[in-house]
């Protein structure tokens, strides 16, 4: 996976990143929607058949994109591993 940053000012970020889909963009964009210093958070694949998603970012204030991005991923492997925790449990149950 590579991430490659197209845009970055004060308060907006913009990256490519290489090889992922749907599925993780929606989790970062839904983490990074849950801020209170995103102003806005959303992504885009410019074409189906190259799978290089652009995320964006918007903050309000004098929060950083980068750190808000961080807390955002951190949140999202948070909740993977609660997620992973739980599901183990459920299975010595059945």
């Amino acid at each position: 996976m590579k991430v490659k940053v197209l845009k970055e000012t004060s308060n907006e970020l913009k990256i490519e990143v290489e090889g992922i889909r749907h599925g993780l963009c929606n989790l970062i964009q839904k983490r990074l929607l849950e801020e209170e210093d995103v102003d806005l958070a959303g992504y885009d694949i410019p074409h189906p058949l190259a799978s290089n998603p652009i995320i964006y970012i918007r903050t309000k204030g004098d929060v950083k994109p980068k750190e808000i991005l961080f807390r955002a991923l951190k949140n999202a492997r948070k909740i993977n591993d609660n997620f992973g925790k739980e599901f183990e449990k459920a299975l010595k149950k059945v």
